[in-house]
């Protein structure tokens, strides 16, 4: 079985990367849970608001720009993920430094290039 993902700035927007890697990720046979600012659903998962209690995330991708993570630290850290993929746009070497201290594996790379090179 595939690992579940957890990914954060999900929206209904086909243009958007996170609905993109959303799809990608559904394809391809992960589980995935989604986060965004709106309610709504892709490929009938529903999209969270807020932060809610999530298990098993294996992988947080992040669509998120730095300054919009900062209130996500606490929960992304609860979730225990086994790493945290930050796509481009969303570099924060500081929330990196301390995934790392908590032993959770920081990725600067792009979901959806590691989805169709097969290093997902």
């Amino acid at each position: 079985m595939k690992r579940k993902t957890l990914v954060i700035g999900a929206s209904e927007n086909p243009e958007r990367y996170a609905n993109r890697a959303a799809n990608r990720l559904v394809q391809q046979g992960y589980e995935v849970e989604l986060l965004g600012l709106r309610p709504g659903s892709i490929r009938n998962n529903t999209i969270r608001t807020g932060q809610p209690d999530l298990a098993d995330i294996d992988t947080v991708t992040l669509y998120v720009s730095a300054k919009n993570q900062t209130n996500l630290y606490d929960y992304i850290k609860k979730l225990k993920p086994r790493r945290v993929i930050f796509n481009p746009g969303t570099e924060n070497p500081a929330f990196q430094k301390e995934l790392q201290e908590q032993g959770i594996e920081p990725i600067e790379a792009c979901t959806l290039v590691m989805l169709s090179i097969g290093t997902y």
